[in-house]
């Protein structure tokens, strides 16, 4: 037996149209003065006609509003589904919450043997993790000292990836705000009221130092917020030499990771804490969150449908042919 859900209409937004036939009845049902010429021995003929009920003369007007209901039925093109195609897709929000202070310049990540600063390592990895999630709607919030928005929330793709490589140093103050980059990041994700399943990937070289709210502030505004946060740290411990655009060097100091903290941040965010020392730990941790982060949703693609308007224009026109009909013979009335 057929259920509603194997009906639709093809322009469902022109059924709004139908609100207009109840106005045109009670337009239709207003009385006006009725015209009168006044005789001074009118009394003398009043009782000579007599009284009667009937209804049948506003059978004519509701025949033809009964056929523009009909035809306004017809003008939406309802549709019996006859089969559809299901999609099995995955749908989340995740936003790639990026560190991008100076000493993200570092060398010491290898591309194919070649020298790679982590930022551009980063990037390469985001990229191929981008490209394998057709389905997400994903933006990127990157923080120094200070959190900026080089990359919002989107399903293009493709602009997602041309435009990746805003996420660079030196945009914002120096320093690793990590809560505040949170912060922004859930800001960014709590927009998409309609994703159930909302994601941080925190990449970051070192400890928190700048900001007002700390990262385990932060990571309980987003837990509220039901979003899951997955921090990696990436690079690797001790003193580095970083070059600086123009030529310049600068000696990072010795380099060490806050662990405790990033690992409390991934629990209060009910996700997991990595240690990426290579683009090849990178790659698989992305891989690994990329396995962990998938919710199926369904698509319902109609492929076959019959058109069931002809029989809503065959009901509009003979509703109307058998009110013209019936108001120009035994219900006509006089005068018009």
């Amino acid at each position: 037996m057929p259920s509603p859900a194997d009906y639709q209409f093809a322009y469902p937004w022109l059924l709004l149209l139908l609100l207009a036939v109840p106005v045109l009845a009670w337009l239709r049902g207003r009385r006006g003065r009725a015209p009168a010429i006044l005789f001074p021995t009118a009394f003398l003929v009043k009782d000579l006609g007599g009284r009667t009920r009937s209804a049948a003369g506003s059978l004519t007007p509701n025949l033809v509003l009964l056929s523009l209901v009909a035809a306004i039925i017809a003008l939406a093109r309802p549709q019996h589904i006859l089969s559809t195609d299901e999609d099995k897709t995955e749908g989340i929000a995740i936003c790639l919450c990026v560190d991008v202070s100076l000493s993200m310049l570092t060398e010491d990540y290898f591309v194919g043997g070649t020298p790679t600063n982590r930022l551009i390592a980063a990037k390469q990895v985001m990229r191929d993790f981008i490209k394998g999630r057709a389905s997400d709607r994903i933006g990127i919030v990157a923080f120094a000292g200070n959190p900026y928005l080089p990359c919002p929330l989107t399903l293009d793709h493709d602009w997602l990836e041309r435009n990746i490589d805003r996420v660079q140093t030196g945009i914002t103050g120096d320093g690793t705000a990590i809560g505040s980059g949170l912060a922004a990041a859930a800001a960014r994700l709590d927009i998409e009221k309609k994703v159930k399943s909302k994601v941080i990937v925190l990449l970051t070289d070192g400890a928190n130092n700048s900001g007002r709210l700390s990262p385990q502030d932060a990571a309980k505004l987003g837990a509220t917020l039901g979003i899951k946060i997955y921090a990696i740290a990436i690079g690797t411990s001790g003193e580095h030499v970083i070059p600086l655009p123009g030529g310049r060097m600068y000696n990072s100091g010795r380099e060490e990771f806050d662990e405790p903290t990033l690992k409390e941040v991934a629990r209060i965010g009910s996700g997991a804490y990595y240690r990426a020392q290579d683009s090849d730990a990178l790659k698989n941790v992305f891989a690994t969150i990329d396995s962990l982060e998938r919710t199926e949703v369904i698509k319902r693609r109609v492929t076959e449908g019959e058109d069931l308007y002809p029989g809503f224009v065959v009901a509009a026109a003979a509703l109307l042919g058998l009110g013209l009909l019936l108001g120009h013979t035994v219900l006509r009335t006089s005068p018009a």
